[in-house]
């Protein structure tokens, strides 16, 4: 539950760029977020970090491998933590719209941190400041929260649109429609006088492709298989309680009263 809480606190570029609870971002993950050739990763490491004069290892970044590398790869890729302020750099050498979305993010936490620091000092023999402080980055954690939230209901409502849609296209399961099929069956027995019947004999077969015909019209659909799933139980009340035209009514009268006659 705690897992979920830290990345749902998380702003949408802070998920991109994988920032720890450090503030920091890895190598990998700024890498992936400019939209840098995958194939180019390890010269580009090389060239801006490892052998980068103006770094420091353990100051500006920290060789790391990633624990799900470790437990599969038997030579997992080195990765690297990188501070605010290094990744800041490395993304100002990137002239594209991500290299600008990441400077100006790592520009803004360095300013926060500044600030912070600089209100700390202000503050530090003056209880009052320090709960204005406490009261300050509590309101600021709210916002947070306020602003995923909105986020949160706006991939709700996306999710819902595509349940829905789904539920809207999905058709009739075998069951359903063995179901379905038996509905049709006995209905249209029952209006030919039963299997005995000189109707069932003479125009049966009419009489289904009628009531199926209807059917399939009435749902606006090519087959009966097709009739949506969320409509199953108005699909076979429509089938116990069909009745042919009165043309087909007449029909079925007549070849059954002429096998009154006969008998």
């Amino acid at each position: 539950m705690i897992e979920i809480a830290n990345v749902t606190m998380q702003t949408p570029i802070e998920m991109a760029l994988g920032i720890d609870e450090n503030g920091m971002t890895t190598a990998k993950m700024l890498y992936d977020f400019l939209g840098l050739n995958q194939k180019n990763y390890s010269r580009w490491v090389k060239n801006n970090i490892t052998e980068n004069e103006f770094a420091e290892e353990n100051v500006d970044f920290w060789a790391v491998f990633p624990d799900e590398d470790r437990k599969f790869n038997p030579c997992p890729t080195q990765d690297f933590k990188l501070t605010a302020s290094f990744a800041k750099k490395l993304s100002m050498q990137q002239k594209n719209e991500r290299g600008e979305q990441a400077r100006q993010y790592f520009v803004a936490v360095e300013d926060k941190a500044k600030d912070m620091v600089l209100m700390l000092k202000q503050a530090a023999d003056n209880p009052i400041k320090l709960l204005e402080l406490h009261y300050k980055a509590l309101k600021e954690v709210d916002g947070r929260v306020e602003v995923l939230a909105d986020d949160l209901n706006e991939v709700k409502g996306d999710y819902g649109k595509r349940i829905e849609h789904l539920e809207n296209n999905m058709t009739l399961d075998y069951g359903q429609q063995k179901v379905l099929e038996d509905a049709v069956n006995k209905t249209v027995i029952e209006v030919l006088g039963g299997k005995d019947s000189s109707a069932y004999e003479g125009i049966g077969r009419k009489v289904f492709a009628e009531c199926n015909r209807d059917l399939k019209h009435y749902f606006n659909v090519n087959a009966r298989a097709n009739v949506p799933r969320k409509r199953f139980d108005e699909a076979v009340e429509y089938a116990n309680n069909w009745k042919p035209c009165t043309n087909t009514v007449i029909r079925i009268q007549n070849y059954n009263a002429q096998q009154t006659l006969e008998v």
